[in-house]
């Protein structure tokens, strides 16, 4: 399983929220490339790097903490937050992404989603499913659609997507523990997909369980940042 701490910026800086509110924010770090660095030296090798600023005002904005992190990282890195259109891809991948989350647009826009899945692969491209009660949230998490968990899945396997960062916004920054029954039914509906659990965790068991459960990867966030988990745990199952 792939161990991938989180960086989310809100101007320019290292936040956490909780439950997708940006009204309940705490900051972590004034400096992201710090952060990132820290993570390399434990051994880690990925990163999931998200622009709340970006996802709010619906295009990138934190590009420059990007080609930070690129130019001074071997981190592998995949970026979401904003990102609606293919010239804003293409930015995101110059500016040193090795992959794109296209969340909000999947949902908002699946022309869109199933172009850039057809010009840049699957490989590259991840797609972000963020729920609430099972239904797909857009825009931050700022808005809820209609559309139910399953049948966005379903309409992407069919298109050739391969990777899915799932977050269930409920347990997001709230140190709850993952969701464990809800990753459990869609590997078993959808085995062709590799999952990646985003929300929840708490503590390195949570880590462990998410592995056993048969898990692609895991975003680990505020935990890191609240001690609960230390790099060197991570590292160790790098």
């Amino acid at each position: 399983m792939e161990i991938i701490p989180a960086i989310d910026l809100i101007g320019g800086k290292c936040v956490r929220l909780e439950n997708g509110d940006y009204r309940r924010q705490t900051t972590y770090h004034e400096d992201p490339l710090k952060v990132a660095k820290s993570f390399e030296q434990a051994g880690i090798k990925r990163l999931h790097l998200v622009d709340l600023d970006g996802a709010k005002a619906k295009e990138v904005v934190n590009l420059p903490v990007l080609e930070s992190i690129s130019l001074n990282t071997e981190l592998k890195v995949d970026f979401g937050g904003g990102i609606k259109n293919r010239d804003q891809v293409e930015r995101v991948l110059a500016a040193g992404a090795q992959q794109v989350t296209g969340g909000s647009i999947a949902a908002k826009n699946p022309e869109e989603m199933e172009a850039w899945l057809a010009s840049f692969g699957a490989e590259q491209i991840i797609l972000g499913a963020d729920v609430i009660n099972m239904k797909i949230m857009v825009s931050g998490w700022q808005e809820a659609t209609s559309l139910h968990i399953y049948d966005f899945l379903t309409y992407y396997q069919e298109k050739g997507a391969k990777h899915v960062i799932c977050t269930d916004i409920s347990k997001d920054g709230m140190l709850s523990g993952p969701a464990f029954s809800l990753y459990e039914e869609l590997m078993k509906r959808f085995p062709s997909m590799n999952f990646i659990a985003s929300g929840g965790v708490s503590k390195i068991e949570d880590v462990w369980d998410l592995q056993r459960l048969g898990m692609f990867g895991a975003i680990i966030g505020k935990a890191i940042y609240e001690g609960r988990v230390s790099l060197e745990e991570l590292a160790e199952l790098c």
